[in-house]
């Protein structure tokens, strides 16, 4: 578990933004919901996995994400899905890098890259949300 009193914020921040997606969004925002907190929970299960396996378990966390949500934008092409993807996209490339270079992931800049990029993430799933919600209310306007 996570101990900086931001990371367990934005974590709590993330849940409730799924959360809301799955109550409130259509079936995009769901599915993106979902698979966001597929990749939340393996995020917070590799703290019981041996410590060689941690670099695997990001890498793998994020393609499942990454890949999860080039499907869903395929099938429904919306922007902010785009967004997202391309964010888990830099998410997975950060953790490769590390990965490859056999850097440790508690460092400073890792830390930073992996809060932003995962808040842009979460962001973008919430501007999706109420995205949907507004589509009614613009085809009264109309």
């Amino acid at each position: 578990m996570p101990t900086s009193i931001f990371v367990q914020a934005l974590l709590t921040f993330a849940v409730i933004v799924c959360l809301f997606a799955l109550w409130k969004g259509g079936r995009a925002e769901r599915t993106a919901g979902v698979l966001i907190l597929v990749n939340t929970a393996l995020f917070l299960a590799e703290g019981f996995l041996p410590p060689a396996f941690s670099g695997v378990a990001f890498l793998l966390a994020d393609a499942i994400a990454a890949f999860g949500l080039l499907a869903v934008t395929l099938r429904y092409g919306n922007l902010w899905l785009g967004g997202a993807m391309l964010l888990y996209a830099v998410q997975f490339s950060l953790h490769a890098y590390y990965f490859v270079a056999d850097k440790p992931t508690n460092d400073l800049f890792h830390a930073r890259v992996n809060n932003l990029n995962f808040l842009g993430i979460v962001l973008c799933l919430g501007l999706g949300v109420i995205a949907h919600l507004r589509r009614p209310a613009a085809a009264v306007r109309a």
